[in-house]
């Protein structure tokens, strides 16, 4: 899969949110997400915001679906979303009914497995139960909790390698990574580079991020470009 670069809008107003969109798109970043933060202040109508201005970027509702999986992916797909995203400790047929619901709508289904005990396994179940991407996250909360009790930041790196050989669908890494270790990830195989929250988006406030924001997502853009095509194929040959 060629590499891609992803904004997540982790914002809570759409005003916001579309300014820093089009200062993402004009550095080369390919897809737009509506963040979870965007999504509970604004609703559908974010992503209908988005919809209306980017009319052929591909952009991921960033639902965190765990129950009701049919009408959240349906209400997104109509919104104008292309991807939605399911918790892999959802029951399993809600990972199923989401995919049925791509499926049905033409949407893609983005399984995270945030949360679970053994990553590696959760990650087989999202293939298995159909997802088209994985998602590997370690959570805001979690990482911010080790640190405070002492202990060493969890990152997604870790295990990323693992993941990507134990699929065969892509993957992207998610959770306290540094701007170098997020254009790094294509090394590891997954060629989906998302940058949010502490990134791109202050993680405290939920604002754009202050300095030459637009000039780093250029040099993030062009770094993770050059890798060209990556993934689990190319990672096994």
């Amino acid at each position: 899969m060629k590499t891609i670069v992803q904004i997540s809008l982790d914002l809570t107003d759409i005003p916001e949110a579309l300014a820093t969109a089009r200062m993402a798109r004009r550095a080369g970043v390919d897809w737009l997400e509506a963040g979870t933060p965007l999504i509970i202040a604004e609703g559908m109508n974010g992503v209908k915001a988005l919809r209306a201005e980017f009319a052929e970027v591909p952009i991921v509702a960033d639902l965190k679906t765990m129950d009701g999986g049919w009408l959240e992916a349906q209400m997104m797909a109509k919104a104008g979303a292309t991807h939605v995203v399911v918790m892999e400790r959802a029951h399993p047929e809600t990972i199923k009914i989401v995919v049925r619901a791509g499926r049905d709508f033409g949407v893609k289904v983005m399984g995270d497995n945030l949360g679970a005990e053994n990553m590696i396994d959760s990650a087989r179940r999202l293939e298995d139960l159909g997802c088209d991407f994985v998602i590997h996250h370690i959570g805001y909360d979690e990482r911010r909790g080790i640190v405070a009790a002492g202990g060493r930041c969890p990152s997604p790196l870790d295990q990323l390698s693992d993941i990507v050989k134990a699929v065969k669908i892509p993957v992207q890494a998610v959770g306290g990574l540094s701007v170098e270790q997020a254009m790094r990830s294509p090394e590891y195989g997954a060629p989906l580079v998302v940058l949010g929250a502490p990134l791109t988006i202050d993680a405290d406030a939920f604002k754009t991020a202050g300095g030459d924001l637009e000039s780093k997502l250029r040099m993030v853009c062009d770094k993770v470009h050059a890798y060209g095509n990556v993934g689990p194929e190319e990672k096994r040959r």
